[in-house]
């Protein structure tokens, strides 16, 4: 596997965060007026960046979401920090595999540079990936599901789309990797996922499913 970079996306593959980011988002989308759960969020939303959510947000309710330091986002990341802080895990058996798994290897995440660095310090992860390995959708124009991201990481790393294999579990993510020219192998194994989503991966564009990160490492010989 040293001649193909490995991308992981953060949320919902190295760290199971997406169901206590899906809490976070309905709550304050409840009291700013747009009455939603957790679960139509995690179905409408997941893996999306914060801007590609706040465009969707507003054009499903027909209004705008305010803005500024007292605003969503600001109060959605405040929140997030105390959460995740006291809450965040990694997802079972993932150290395990970041350390038998050999080659480059990168994150690319919808979710801002700083949290994607305060997610894998709190849940121990940081080690397993260099400080210059870690994109986030700030750093280009268009976040997931545009292909945007995985070409910008690729592109840093020095590999060509082609030589890369990206591990996703959102929808907008394995679409946009699918659109980047990338091998997708989706990932069922984070707390937030329902039933049919191994289905609807698979039409979103993966190669490959797998709920148990125990077997990723065979999934990449194989490929």
């Amino acid at each position: 596997m040293t001649n193909r970079l490995t991308i992981f996306d953060c949320d919902g593959v190295l760290v199971d965060s997406e169901a206590l980011a899906s809490v976070i988002y309905a709550e304050t989308l409840t009291e700013f007026g747009y009455v939603v759960d957790a679960n139509a969020v995690a179905e409408r939303y997941t893996g999306f960046s914060m801007e590609s959510t706040i465009a969707a947000v507003e054009a499903d309710w027909g209004r705008k979401l305010p803005n500024g330091p007292d605003g969503f986002a600001a109060l959605v990341r405040a929140r997030a920090d105390i959460r995740f802080d006291r809450e965040l895990e990694a997802i079972p058996g993932v150290e395990l595999v970041l350390s038998q798994i050999q080659g480059p290897r990168c994150v690319a995440s919808s979710g801002q540079l700083r949290r994607i660095q305060r997610s894998l310090a709190t849940t121990n992860l940081i080690q397993h990936f260099d400080e210059a390995a870690l994109f986030s959708a700030q750093m280009v124009a268009r976040g997931k599901p545009a292909p945007d991201l995985f070409v910008h990481a690729a592109s840093e790393m020095n590999f060509s789309p082609e030589d890369c294999i990206v591990i996703e579990d959102s929808l907008a993510g394995v679409e946009g990797a699918a659109a980047a020219g990338m091998i997708v192998l989706g990932f069922t194994g984070g707390g937030h996922i329902g039933d049919g989503h191994e289905d609807r991966l698979r039409r979103a564009g993966a190669h490959d499913v797998f709920g148990d990160m125990a077997g990723l490492p065979e999934l990449l010989r194989r490929l």
